[in-house]
């Protein structure tokens, strides 16, 4: 798997706007944007109406995700790729104390998902919610600060086994938020950060959706959610 890479190269080459996205991973800051009243915390509470409502933003979705015109369509999936591994590290890093060996000593999900990491030799290993995740979020660096797989030199071209590598992102980066909504969406809303995590999994799902990066049955076990957000215009 490898250890984390700097996300930060410098080289005396001319670089494409898509490289700003590796400078600074924590400079954002979340901040809180309750507009309603409280969600209750019952059953699945992320699928409450006062809960699943609540969102930081409101925009059109179709349009934030749609190609613009002109513009070459590996080059919009990189820098999509990556400001959703930006927002998605940057938010599991504000609630990293909720996730520990001790409260999550597998990766669940709903439905009963137990998510298993899969080591270099291809063995499904069980372990602990923020063991997955460091290691899914250094597999992941590793590949966006990768030349090869995510030229960032003006001109370069992407390998052709770049979609491939998106959807193993997307893979990833969907465990984790699933993890986060089944484990921990109660101490989320106490920390009134539901509507951050609402408005990322709706931008996520309709990129995802736009592009046909995931598979539906690799989503499915969040239907629910994404039903319930696209109710309430979140999706």
């Amino acid at each position: 798997m490898g250890g984390c890479h700097s996300m930060g190269r410098s080289a005396i080459v001319e670089h494409s706007p898509r490289k700003q996205e590796f400078i600074d991973l924590n400079g954002p800051k979340l901040k809180n944007n309750i507009t309603k009243s409280p969600c209750l915390l019952t059953g699945k509470p992320y699928l409450q109406p006062g809960c699943v409502s609540e969102r930081i933003v409101q925009v059109d979705l179709k349009t934030l995700v749609s190609l613009p015109n002109g513009f070459d369509k590996a080059e919009w999936m990189a820098t999509n790729t990556i400001a959703f591994f930006k927002h998605i590290n940057v938010f599991s890093g504000a609630v990293s104390e909720l996730c520990t060996g001790t409260t999550c000593p597998t990766t669940s999900a709903a439905g009963n998902k137990i998510y298993y990491w899969q080591d270099d030799h291809g063995k499904r290993v069980k372990c602990s919610g923020p063991l997955y995740t460091d290691y899914a979020m250094s597999y992941i660096q590793e590949l966006l600060t990768d030349e090869n797989v995510f030229p960032t030199t003006n001109g370069s071209t992407f390998p052709s086994g770049f979609v491939f590598m998106v959807q193993k992102i997307f893979l990833y980066l969907f465990h984790i938020m699933a993890h986060l909504y089944w484990a921990h969406y109660r101490d989320i809303v106490r920390l009134e950060l539901h509507p951050h995590l609402n408005t990322l999994y709706a931008h996520f799902m309709a990129f995802n959706k736009e592009f046909g990066i995931l598979d539906p049955q690799e989503t499915a076990i969040m239907d629910d959610l994404t039903t319930a957000m696209s109710k309430h215009s979140l999706y």
